[in-house]
């Protein structure tokens, strides 16, 4: 995954939130959308409700990043995807995230 192809911009995330279609898990919400391209883009929201901590929401953001970096192959192209940590997911180990999200883009549809 190249970073800077892959990466959602600030406008990508408005219209992503406006027009987007959202999947929630147990402490995930996924919103995507299609774009007009052949990649596939991404965006990591860790709020500051998940954590005062600015090393535990950027140690949670690489986490996500990583997951969808090894699930890239795997999902269909051309679609805009935002993964938002709900508050409850600091205790949340790396293991069952990667679960969690799994399970979330199964029930998208954004598999192959």
């Amino acid at each position: 995954m190249k970073a800077r192809q892959n990466r959602l911009k600030g406008a990508d995330f408005d219209n992503l939130f406006k027009k987007g279609k959202t999947t929630s898990g147990d402490f995930i919400l996924l919103k995507f959308k299609r774009n007009n391209l052949k990649i596939n883009r991404f965006g990591f929201i860790v709020g500051l409700k998940t954590s005062k901590k600015a090393t535990e929401r950027n140690k949670r953001r690489r986490q996500l990043k990583e997951i969808a970096k090894s699930n890239l192959i795997n999902l269909k192209p051309g679609f805009d995807i935002i993964i938002f940590l709900k508050p409850a997911t600091v205790k949340e180990k790396y293991q069952k995230t990667k679960e969690e999200v799994e399970k979330l883009f199964r029930k998208s549809g954004l598999y192959k």
